[in-house]
C-alpha cells in the first residue's frame, strides 16, 4: 500500500456568456482566453502523458455553463474567428521582431502555441467536449460536474426546490454530454450548507469538496483532520482542502506563480504597441485589450520588466514541480506516523490558474506527474476521490459546518453591501417558479416552451458570478445588467403564462438568445 495519496482537483468554470449580436464581446472573450490559455493546453498535457504511458490521475470539474459554451455552435464560431486573428497577429509579430532575438524567440513560441491549439480545435470539430470525453474514457481523468449555473447554494437555496433544481439540471446535463452520471459535484465556491448533502445523495453524487475549516469544525471533529474524507449524515463523502499545498500555489507572496522568471500577466502588446498596428486585434471600438501576447517576465515588484525567457521559465516550472513533490512527500511521511491509514492530500485549484493567470502552470502539472512517475520508489500515489472511496469505503460520519473557500471562509464575498440586493429578487422569482411548476404539471406546446425558458432565465440569474463581480468591482455594470436582464425575462414569461397571452415570437427570441440546457424540464422546480 502506498505511503499516502495526492488528489489533484481542477475546477473549470466561467459564467454563461453567449452574445448573438457582438462578434467581439468583451465578456465572451473570457471564454476565448481560457480555451486558448488553459483548457486546450490542459488537454495537450493529458494527451502527452497518455501517449507516453505516464501514470497520473486528475480530477476535473467542468461546470455546466462552461460545457454549454463549449458545445454551442455560435460560441464555437466566435472562438474560431478569435483564434484566427490570434494566429495572424502571431505571424505578424514574428516578422516585426525579426531583428530582436530576445522578442523574436517569444513571438515564435506564441506562433507555435497558437498553431498547435488551432490544429487541436479543428481535430475535434471545435467541440472540446469530445476531447474531454476522450480523456475521461482513457481512465486517467475523472470528470465531475458543478451546480447547474454555479449558484451559491447557501444563499439562493432558501427553498429546497432551488438546490434540487441546480443539482438535477447539472447531473442531467453531465450525463447527456459525457455518457455517464457524475460521481462527484463541485459545490460552487466550495460553499456547503448542512442538509444539501441529502439532495446530492438523491442524485447519486458520491462526494464533494469543502474548504479546510468545513471539516475542521465538523461535528463531531474528524479523527483524521482534513487528511481523510468524512461521510455526511446522508452518506455523501466530504473531502477537505489541504492548507499547505494551497498556500504553495495560491499565495501572492509565497506561491510559485510569483517567481520572477515567470511570464508577467499584466504586460501585453495590446497596450504596448502602436495603435494603428494593433488596432485590428483589439476591440473594434478602439478599446485596448489583452491580446494574449506578453513579452516580459515578472522580473521584480517594480514596473521595470525584463524580456521573457521561455527556457528559464520552463526550468522554474520543473523546479517548482520538484519542490511540490518534495513537500508532499515530507508532509505524507509526517502524517503517516500519526494515522492508521495512508493520509490523503486534497489539492483543489481553479483550473484557470494553470495557463491563464500562471502561463507555465500546465508545464508545472506535466512535470509533476512525470517526476513522480519516474521515481523508482514513489513517495505517494495520485488518486481520484472515487478511487479513494473504493479503497477506503469506511469513513467517519460527521456533519461539515457551513463554509466556503471565499475570503474569510464563509458567505461575505457573495453577501455584502454591493450585492445583497439581488437575493430578495432571486428568492421572489424562485417562489413564482416553484408555484408555476406545481400548478402546471403537464404543460405542452407553447406553454411548455415558456415554462422551460423561464427556468433557464432563473437559473442563469442565480449564477454566483454576478455577485462576485459586483463585490470585486470589475465589470460591475455588466454583472448588474445580466442579473436584471434574466430576471426581467423571467417575469415577462411568467406574466404571459398567468395571463394566457403567450407570444411565440418573443418566446422564440429568448430561446435563441439564452439557449443553455436545451433539454431542460421546468418540472425540476416542482415540489417533491
Amino acid at each position: 500500500m502506498p505511503r499516502g495519496y495526492v488528489a489533484l482537483v481542477l475546477h473549470a468554470h466561467l459564467p454563461y456568456v453567449r452574445d448573438t449580436e457582438d462578434d467581439f464581446s468583451l465578456a465572451e472573450k473570457w471564454f476565448h482566453e481560457a480555451v486558448t490559455e488553459t483548457y486546450i493546453p490542459l488537454i495537450h498535457v493529458c494527451q502527452r502523458l497518455n501517449r507516453d504511458r505516464v501514470s497520473y490521475k486528475l480530477t476535473l470539474s467542468l461546470s455546466p455553463p462552461l460545457t454549454a459554451m463549449m458545445a454551442d455552435n455560435l460560441v464555437r464560431e466566435h472562438y474560431r474567428r478569435y483564434l484566427e486573428r490570434l494566429r495572424e497577429l502571431a505571424a505578424r509579430e514574428v516578422w516585426r521582431t525579426r531583428n530582436d532575438p530576445r522578442f523574436n524567440l517569444v513571438a515564435r513560441m506564441y506562433q507555435d502555441l497558437f498553431e498547435n491549439i488551432y490544429r487541436t480545435y479543428l481535430a475535434y470539430g471545435g467541440n472540446l467536449i469530445n476531447a474531454f470525453r476522450e480523456l475521461q474514457d482513457s481512465g486517467n481523468v475523472e470528470i465531475i460536474t458543478c451546480a447547474a449555473t454555479h449558484g451559491y447554494l447557501p444563499l439562493i437555496g432558501l427553498q429546497r426546490e432551488v438546490v434540487r433544481a441546480q443539482v438535477e439540471v447539472a447531473v442531467n446535463n453531465h450525463r447527456r454530454l459525457f455518457g455517464r452520471p457524475p460521481a462527484g459535484l463541485w459545490l460552487p465556491e466550495c460553499a456547503y450548507n448542512p442538509g444539501d448533502d441529502v439532495i446530492l445523495k438523491d442524485y447519486g453524487i458520491k462526494y464533494f469538496f469543502v474548504d479546510a475549516h468545513g471539516l475542521l469544525y465538523a461535528t463531531p471533529r474528524p479523527r483524521y483532520s482534513i487528511f481523510a474524507p468524512v461521510y455526511t449524515p446522508a452518506g455523501v463523502a466530504a473531502f477537505g482542502r489541504d492548507l499547505e499545498s494551497s498556500e504553495q500555489v495560491w499565495s501572492a507572496q509565497e506561491g510559485y506563480p510569483g517567481d520572477f522568471d515567470y511570464r508577467e500577466f499584466y504586460r501585453d502588446i495590446g497596450y504596448d504597441l502602436d495603435y494603428e498596428y494593433i488596432k485590428p486585434y483589439i476591440h473594434p471600438s478602439g478599446l485596448r485589450v489583452d491580446t494574449g501576447l506578453k513579452y516580459y517576465r515578472i522580473t521584480g515588484k517594480s514596473n521595470y520588466k525584463e524580456p521573457y525567457v521561455p527556457e528559464w521559465a520552463s526550468f522554474k516550472a520543473h523546479t517548482h514541480a520538484g519542490n511540490f513533490l518534495f513537500n508532499r512527500e515530507h508532509q505524507i511521511n509526517y502524517l503517516a506516523d500519526y494515522m492508521d491509514r495512508p493520509p490523503l492530500i486534497v489539492c483543489p485549484y481553479d483550473a484557470e490558474l494553470f495557463g491563464h493567470w500562471w502561463f507555465e502552470g500546465p508545464q508545472f502539472l506535466e512535470s509533476l506527474f512525470r517526476q513522480v512517475a519516474g521515481l523508482a520508489h514513489q513517495p505517494f500515489t495520485f488518486i481520484t476521490p472515487s478511487e479513494y472511496l473504493e479503497r477506503f469505503p469506511v469513513n467517519q460520519p460527521a456533519t461539515p459546518c457551513m463554509s466556503s473557500w471565499g475570503n474569510n471562509g464563509y458567505n461575505e464575498v457573495w453577501l455584502e453591501g454591493s450585492n445583497d440586493w439581488i437575493y430578495r429578487h432571486l428568492h421572489h422569482a424562485a417562489d413564482e417558479m416553484i408555484r408555476l411548476a406545481n400548478q402546471y404539471r403537464d404543460a405542452g406546446g407553447l406553454l411548455l416552451r415558456a415554462l422551460n425558458q423561464a427556468a433557464r432565465e432563473l437559473l442563469v440569474a442565480q449564477s454566483s458570478d454576478w455577485a462576485f463581480i459586483m463585490k470585486t468591482g470589475t465589470m460591475v455594470d455588466y454583472a448588474v445588467q445580466r442579473t436584471k436582464k434574466h430576471l426581467l425575462n423571467f417575469w415577462e414569461l411568467t406574466r404571459s403564462v398567468k395571463n394566457n397571452d403567450l407570444d411565440p415570437e418573443k418566446i422564440q427570441a429568448l430561446e435563441d438568445a439564452n439557449n443553455i440546457f436545451p433539454d431542460i424540464n421546468y418540472r425540476v422546480f416542482a415540489s417533491r
